[in-house]
């Protein structure tokens, strides 16, 4: 289990500081011109507290995985990260339009990869949490 923890939470780190080059992989500087300058903002300053969020938790899963799995409130994050990722796979097929990548070979295997991610992330919390305390 604590194996589980420390990989989920080296790609948690790894997915987080990705965010960094999205504005620039997405092209937000056009896409988002038209927006309000609050909307903008507040898309910027959202993807740096959901990738700072992402990271913290990445380095809780690595360098505090028996806290994790032998104390209630651990326990209770497991549970929460596992709903956090349970919804976000959710989100990859509910609402993402499939028309961002149907069609698109290397849009196809991003889709499927961060499916199967969010599904592994979603599945090894639960079952963590759930075996745990």
């Amino acid at each position: 289990m604590i194996l589980h923890l420390q990989i989920i939470g080296s790609l948690s780190i790894l997915l987080a500081l990705s965010h960094v080059g999205f504005p620039g992989y997405f092209k937000w500087k056009d896409g988002l011109k038209d927006l309000s300058l609050i909307n903008r903002q507040m898309m910027l300053v959202h993807t740096f507290f959901i990738a700072l969020t992402v990271f913290l938790t990445g380095v809780l899963m690595i360098y505090n995985p028996e806290d994790l799995l032998n104390t209630r409130i651990g326990n209770q994050v497991l549970w929460g990260l596992g709903i956090f990722w349970g919804i976000r796979l959710l989100a990859q097929f509910f609402f993402y339009s499939a028309a961002l990548w149907r069609g698109k070979k290397f849009e196809t295997v991003i889709h499927i990869l961060f499916a199967i991610l969010w599904l592994y992330f979603t599945v090894a919390l639960f079952w963590i949490a759930g075996t745990t305390l």
